[in-house]
Parts: structure tokens; C-alpha cells; sequence
């Protein structure tokens, strides 16, 4: 580590290899938590390169537990979290309604770290039970159309970090791994994130690991389309600036997509947006994610077409049978 140190201090750059390296070093604790702490806060203040963010996603793949869900072409939509908006579960609601219209989807989640519900969340408050059986998740996607992999069961890489990262209390490189860690290794994904920074480094990063992708980012600060202002989506096979009236969609006000106080507020309103019976704001920040994510089946496709599969999923009442089915499978 002594050499790692002083070539990150001159200004060096780690290949992809040794940056995977580096990951398995740390899972062999062959580093003390100061030498990581270190390691951390010179990546963190020099910026990451797209090899290691690649090498130190290599490092946690071969260390976690896989999945393997073949022959199936799945999508996983996330965002990278820590915008602040504490928005309802809207990638999640996003994935039934995905799956309702015919698409296979593999979402990759955790509980909240930054706002009031994340994905484990809201999944856990319908009674499901998290696994990492192959076999139990490979039926959910088959029967269903959804499953759900819940990061702390597969990669475990995390742990021996989780200390440093928890006493730096700062952001660090490992906050950029969870959207791309998703142990399936899906051919599709749909990622949001905060700033156009993070979509440049994401962008670099999932030309190499993915099929097809959409990175989407609301020019406001949310980590997903929230119709709260013009959102840009760099897609596989298109880079532009969108309206809400582009999608036929209004704008909607930063309290309509409100996640509430508490996680049964999230998830009620989780369960009327699937129901049909949520605010029109609420419905259509959920439409707007799904449409682009079954554009990353067939990147060609216009927008018009996915939107209206997934209003079709959405108000036929085909997203919420996957919600039931899926709980019936999972609990």
C-alpha cells in the first residue's frame, strides 16, 4: 500500500487491472482501515478514472456472489442516490411497469441512505423475503417478469470498507459502484444520476459493460426524470435534451413527487401509483423512467411507442398484477 499511496500522491492513474487488484487486496485485508481511509480520500479529491471505476466493479463481481438469470435480456433501472429530493420510490415503481408491459427486469437495490425509502425499503414492507438462492431468484424473473437482488447478500466486498466509510462520512468512489455491481450483469440499464458530471463517467462506463443504456438526469438535480424541469438522457443510441412536452407530459411541482415522512408513506403511495389511483404528477415521473427503459430493449424505437406501452402496462392494471404475483412468489 506504502507504493499505491505515494503514486496516488504524484498524480498517478491505476489501470484496470490494478484497481481490481487493489479491491482484492482490500478484501484479503492485507490494508489497515487508515491506509484505506487514505487510499479513499486521494481517489475522492484527484477524481476517478472510468478503468478504475471498472477495475474496483471487476474486484466486487469476483469477490460477490452471482447471478445467473440466462437466457433472459434483462434491464435494471436505479439511480445513484444522494440528490437531496427525497423523491417517492420511483425507480422502483418504474421496474413493475416495465415488467408489466412483457420485459424481463433485474433490479439491483439497497435500503435509504440518503432519503426516506429506498428499494429494500419499500420491497420489504409488502412482506418479501430477500435471497440470493439462484434458483428462487430465477423462478421470480420467469413467473413474474421482476426480481429483486438486495446488494448486502451478494456483494461482500462492501463490508471491509463499510467501517472507513462510515467514520470518513464523506463520499467516495465506492458510492459510484452500487448502480453498476448488479451481480446479474444485465444487458440493459437505465441509470440516473445527479449532475452531468456523473453522466460523462457513466456514459465511458456503460459503452463497455452494457448492451444498451439511458443515463438520465433531470437538469434541476434529481437522479431520475422528474418532470420538474427539461431532463437529458445519453442513450445507446442517442445523446439530447428533453421537454416534458416532448412526451405529452406537464411539468410537475417538486411536492407532487414528495416521498413523505416515513416509509408508510412511502410506500402507500408506492402501491396507489401501481394501482392507477395516484396523483397525475405521480404517474406520469413514473411513465416518463419506464418509456425510456423499454427503449433500451430496442434503442431505435421512438419514445412515443415505449410511452405508450407503458401507459398501457400502467392503467390496464398489468404492472400491479406483477407487484401481487411477485409478493406471492417472494414472501
Amino acid at each position: 500500500m506504502k507504493e499505491t499511496l505515494a503514486r496516488l500522491i504524484a498524480g498517478e492513474k491505476f489501470s484496470r487491472s490494478e484497481a481490481k487488484q487493489i479491491l482484492l487486496n482490500i478484501t484479503e485485508q492485507k490494508y489497515s482501515n487508515e491506509q484505506i481511509a487514505a487510499l479513499l480520500t486521494g481517489i475522492q479529491m484527484r477524481g476517478i478514472t472510468v478503468d478504475e471505476l471498472l477495475g474496483l466493479r471487476d474486484g466486487i463481481l469476483q469477490t460477490g456472489t452471482s447471478v445467473d438469470l440466462s437466457p433472459y435480456k434483462v434491464v435494471d433501472i436505479v439511480g445513484t442516490g444522494g440528490d437531496g429530493k427525497n423523491t417517492f420510490n420511483i425507480s422502483t415503481c418504474t421496474c413493475f411497469v416495465v415488467a408489466g408491459a412483457g420485459y424481463k427486469v433485474a433490479k439491483h437495490g439497497n435500503y435509504a441512505a440518503t432519503s426516506v425509502s429506498g428499494a429494500g425499503n419499500v420491497i420489504e414492507q409488502h412482506g418479501v423475503k430477500f435471497t440470493a438462492d439462484n434458483d428462487k431468484l430465477k423462478k421470480s424473473i420467469e413467473e413474474c417478469g421482476f426480481v429483486y437482488m438486495h446488494a448486502p447478500l451478494f456483494a461482500h466486498a462492501m463490508k471491509f470498507v463499510a467501517p472507513v466509510r462510515k467514520a470518513l462520512a464523506v463520499p467516495t468512489c465506492f458510492n459510484l459502484l452500487g448502480p453498476i455491481v448488479n451481480p446479474c450483469k444485465p444487458q440493459c440499464q437505465v441509470l440516473g444520476v445527479a449532475n452531468l458530471d456523473q453522466m460523462r463517467l457513466y456514459k465511458n462506463v456503460l459503452s463497455q459493460i452494457s448492451e444498451s443504456y439511458a443515463i438520465v438526469s433531470s437538469l434541476d438535480g434529481y437522479d431520475e426524470i422528474s418532470l420538474t424541469s427539461d431532463f437529458k438522457v445519453a442513450a445507446t443510441a442517442v445523446e439530447k435534451i428533453y421537454t416534458c412536452k416532448e412526451l405529452g407530459l406537464s411539468q410537475v411541482r417538486p411536492n407532487e413527487i414528495y416521498g413523505g415522512a416515513s416509509k408508510e408513506d412511502a410506500c402507500k403511495i408506492f402501491d396507489n401509483v401501481l394501482k392507477n389511483k395516484a396523483l397525475p404528477s405521480q404517474k406520469s415521473v413514473v411513465l416518463a423512467n419506464a418509456a425510456f427503459a423499454i427503449c433500451t430493449f430496442n434503442p431505435q424505437r421512438p419514445i412515443e411507442d415505449c410511452m405508450a406501452e407503458a401507459k398501457e402496462s400502467l392503467e390496464s392494471g398489468k404492472a400491479y398484477e406483477v407487484l401481487k404475483k411477485y409478493i406471492a412468489i417472494n414472501s
